[in-house]
Formats: C-alpha cells, sequence, structure tokens
C-alpha cells in the first residue's frame, strides 16, 4: 500500500501561542520619548502620546493598555530611563503581547541595547512595531533589518556625538567660556552670554581664599562655613572639605579659565575623564571678570604646595602651626600643654622630634607670645628698609623671568632624545636584517636607552627649575603687594602679615629665633 500523509494544520501563533481560528485582542502599549526638555520637543512627545491613544483605540485587533513615555533623556542608552525599563519589566510580566513606538532610533540608538531588549522580548511572546521602518520584530526578516537599522541609527547617534564635541572645541578655541552656574559660586550668566559676578555669593569666595591665607585649613574653612549657615555651591547646608578645595584650585577665579579639562571617551556610555593629553586644552586669559586677583590666586597655589611637601595636612588652626622649624634637626615645632588640670597650665612649642630616636633634640620649647612679640620686632625691622626690600624683589623677579639657558639646554636635549631614538631605530632595522653579535647589540641598545634616560631626566630636572622660580616669582610679587599694603610699623601681631611675609622660623639652639621672609631676609630676634 501507498504511504499517506496527514496534515494538522498549526491553530496557535508560534511566538505569541495565540489562537489562529479566534483571534483574541492583542494587548498594545506604546513607547515615546524626546531626547531634549525643550518647548519644542515638548510639544512633539505630547503629539506622540495623543496620536498613539488614537491610534489602539481606532484599531479593533488591539487592546490598549498603558502609553510608557520618557522626557529629556537620550537614546543613546536604555539605562537611566525609567518609562522605557518599567514597559520592559511589565512585558515580561506578561501584561503586554505588542509595542508600538515611532521608530529604532526612539527605541534605542545602540544596537546592543535594542536587540537584546527585542530577543528578551521575543523569548516572553512580546512583539515590537516600529512604524517608521514598517518592521514587525516577529518577522522573518524582522531581526536582519532591525540590526541594519540598528547599527545606522547607532552610527548616526556617534556622528552626532562627535559634530557636538567638534562644536565644543570651536568654542573653545575661540576663547568663549561657559561655567556649570547652578553649581558654580560666585558667577551667573550674564545677559551677553559670559560670567557675571554675583556679589553675595563672590565676598564668600573671597572669604575662603582669605581664611586659607591665614593659615587655616580647608577643613577648618568647611566648618566655618557650615557654621556660619552659608550655603554650599549646590545650596547644602553641610561644606565638604573637597569643595572647599576646589574652588582655591579653580583659576576662573582669577578671570581665566582651562577649557576642556575632561573629555568623553564613550559616546554610547558617556563615559567622562580627566583629559591628559588625548584632547587640546586651551587657556584663555582675562575671558571675565576676576574675583581673586591674579596674584592672590598664585600665591594660594604656592601655599598650597607649600603644605602639601609637609607630607601631612596642617592640622592646627594657630597661625604659627608649620612655620616653627628645629635648627637642629630640622623637625617643625608643635603646641604641647603642661599641666592641663592644674592652675599653672601652660601651652607651650617644642620640637615635634624632640625625644624620637637615640639622641633626644636639644633646641629649646618657646611660647606663643614670645614668638609673636619678636615678629613685631624683626618685621619693623624689615619695614624700616622697604624701599631697598621692594627694589631688590624687583630685580629678583626680573632675574627670575629670565629663563634664556633653561630653554636653550631643554631644547638641545629634546634634539639629543630625537637623535637618540632615531639612532636606535636604524640599530633595530639592522639588527632585524643583518646577522649581528647579540651581546654587541645588547651593549648598543643599553648605551641607548642610557643615553634616553639620562636626557628625559635633565629634562625634567630643568622643567622643575622652571616651576620653582616661577613660583617663587609669584611669591616675591605677593610679597612686595603685601609690605606696600602695610603702611605703618606695627604696633601688635598682625596674623595676615605674619601668613604672607614669613616664609619660617628657625628656633635657635639658644632659643633665639631667626625669621625668614619670603622674599629671602632674614632678621634674627
Amino acid at each position: 500500500m501507498a504511504s499517506s500523509v496527514i496534515i494538522y494544520p498549526a491553530t496557535i501563533h508560534k511566538n505569541t501561542a495565540n489562537p489562529l481560528n479566534n483571534p483574541s485582542k492583542r494587548r498594545t502599549a506604546a513607547y515615546a520619548r524626546v531626547s531634549t526638555d525643550s518647548e519644542e520637543q515638548l510639544n512633539s512627545y505630547r503629539a506622540q502620546v495623543d496620536y498613539y491613544n488614537e491610534y489602539i483605540d481606532k484599531r479593533p485587533d488591539l487592546e490598549f493598555i498603558d502609553i510608557y513615555t520618557d522626557e529629556g533623556i537620550s537614546g543613546v542608552s536604555t539605562k537611566g530611563r525609567a518609562g522605557f525599563n518599567r514597559m520592559v519589566d511589565d512585558a515580561v510580566a506578561g501584561k503586554i503581547d505588542l509595542i508600538i513606538t515611532k521608530s529604532i532610533s526612539r527605541f534605542a540608538r545602540n544596537t546592543v541595547d535594542s536587540l537584546s531588549t527585542i530577543r528578551k522580548l521575543k523569548d516572553k511572546g512580546v512583539e515590537v512595531y516600529f512604524e517608521k521602518e514598517n518592521i514587525y520584530t516577529f518577522d522573518s526578516k524582522g531581526e536582519l533589518l532591525l540590526s541594519i537599522f540598528s547599527s545606522l541609527a547607532q552610527e548616526e547617534s556617534k556622528n552626532l556625538s562627535e559634530n557636538v564635541a567638534w562644536g565644543h572645541r570651536k568654542r573653545f578655541a575661540d576663547g568663549k567660556v561657559s561655567m556649570p552656574y547652578k553649581h558654580f559660586l560666585g558667577y551667573e550668566k550674564g545677559e551677553d552670554g559670559t560670567p557675571k559676578i554675583v556679589e553675595s555669593q563672590a565676598v564668600v569666595v573671597r572669604m575662603i581664599y582669605r581664611l586659607f591665607i591665614e593659615g587655616k585649613t580647608c577643613s577648618y574653612i568647611a566648618r566655618h562655613l557650615t557654621a556660619q549657615e552659608i550655603l554650599s555651591p549646590a545650596g547644602k547646608k553641610r561644606w565638604q572639605v573637597g569643595t572647599v578645595e576646589s574652588i582655591l584650585t579653580n583659576e576662573k577665579y582669577s578671570g581665566d579659565a582651562i577649557l576642556q579639562k575632561k573629555i568623553t571617551v564613550d559616546f554610547l556610555t558617556k563615559k567622562v575623564k580627566i583629559n591628559e593629553g588625548e584632547a587640546p586644552r586651551y587657556y584663555v586669559q582675562n575671558s571675565h571678570p576676576a574675583i581673586i586677583s591674579p596674584d592672590e590666586f598664585e600665591a594660594v597655589q604656592v601655599e598650597l604646595q607649600r603644605r602639601k611637601k609637609l607630607g601631612r595636612p596642617n592640622g592646627c588652626q594657630n597661625p604659627l602651626s608649620a612655620k616653627l622649624v628645629c635648627f637642629e634637626c630640622g623637625g617643625y615645632f608643635g603646641p604641647k600643654v603642661w599641666a592641663s588640670n592644674t592652675k599653672h597650665r601652660k601651652v607651650i612649642w617644642q620640637c615635634n622630634d624632640k625625644y624620637k630616636g637615640v639622641d633626644t633634640c636639644s633646641t629649646p620649647y618657646v611660647t606663643e607670645d614670645e614668638v609673636k612679640e619678636k615678629f613685631v620686632i624683626a618685621f619693623n625691622t624689615l619695614f624700616e628698609v622697604k624701599e631697598e626690600l621692594i627694589k631688590n624683589c624687583e630685580i629678583a623677579i626680573e632675574h627670575l623671568a629670565d629663563n634664556t639657558k633653561i630653554d636653550e639646554e631643554i631644547d638641545k636635549l629634546h634634539e639629543e632624545i630625537a637623535a637618540v631614538v632615531d639612532e636606535s631605530k636604524k640599530a633595530i632595522y639592522e639588527n632585524a636584517h643583518k646577522a649581528i653579535s647579540q651581546v654587541e647589540w645588547e651593549k648598543q641598545h643599553d648605551g641607548y636607552v642610557a643615553r634616553h634616560e639620562k636626557a628625559t631626566e635633565r629634562v625634567t630636572a630643568l622643567e622643575e627649575i622652571k616651576s620653582e622660580r616661577q613660583s617663587r616669582s609669584h611669591t616675591l610679587k605677593g610679597f612686595i603687594r603685601d609690605i606696600e599694603g602695610c603702611g605703618r610699623v606695627l604696633d601688635e601681631f598682625d596674623e595676615r602679615l605674619w601668613t604672607l611675609t614669613t616664609q619660617k622660623v628657625m628656633v635657635l639652639e639658644d632659643g633665639g629665633l631667626r625669621f625668614c621672609f619670603k622674599d629671602g631676609t632674614e632678621v634674627e630676634g
């Protein structure tokens, strides 16, 4: 007998498991998104919502479930899109059969996110329909077309990101400065689009700089501002140490601006990192009104570096802290309390390293009153030759500004480095193409490495010398300004002048004090 075949036709949909002969209404949701919160885009967003309400109601085969929306959210990644993620969760939970959206670019501009989400929904029997491209994801060609269109959408997003970055770079090159005004203390956006000083906030910025110059730490300044109930740049009641540090190191307060300090390294993840040379940086001088004078700003940077070199934070709020130095061992003096629980309680300043090691330091202690009284005498001695001091400082500044010989040596060293690199490349090529003794090759190669390291180390040392000379120049300019600002001899200790003019005070073996001023002058008292 001949064989026969009986066919049992399909009765349910392979993806949705719905009956084919008597299809039920598909539970349908729509997704709408606009990428910015501008008025024009918000109107587009409202139009999308109205459209999908009407579209689903008119279709007899569809049952309206919900419209999921996101406003002002980028489509590059699905992370952070609350409406989108809620829609996917509801679909996976079995509440939705069909999702309708305007286009692939509205759904996601990231190919990986787009395809992974659609496959996740497909596994749960949920279809997505893209109107603009006319793609149903359950269609046999759907995933191929979807992959192509998603890639195009991702490339479009990449090009858009590159165009935006180019626009930023063009603005930077033109010297146009913008600030995050909502979180930037002291400035607001002016009518012409440039930064404008907010005087009520600028007072706080000047206070921060003044307190720091007077010897206060960033932690002390943060506590002081919090206690004064002054709001932080972010509008918070509590100030953080990092916020104070950022204000003290931000060049924009001196009227200059460094642009493109950070760069976006991935347009998909929007990951941002410090620009370490991957992209150009732009330094714009006098780009906007200054809250802090350039000299005061530089003085703060010098003081920050000085404290950093101490190897520990200057935790004491006393102006003498990190200024008194032991002549014998070079250690810093710190406050010590004697007989703290008696009526004879006394605070003295003693070498912190006095009892460290086998041999104790013999330098005697000093008192705060003694140091302050002798400072007044030393400063007044200095003030008597004020004009001569200023003249000497100006000569020194002119000398420090002349880096011609240093620059010439650096140029020669760069030529040497380039020559070594060329010779090394030739030697590597010869070694690869000719039979050469490897013992001789190693010796030759080590010679190139040694020459390169020597030249590089010298360049680094010369750059540090230039930096130190520049720092010294700024210190002397500040010294001149502070001496000129003092119109008369001192009657009593002046904490600001102490901080601004005194580099350190050497405590001698006999208990005497040697005041070392920032211009290099030394006065014993």
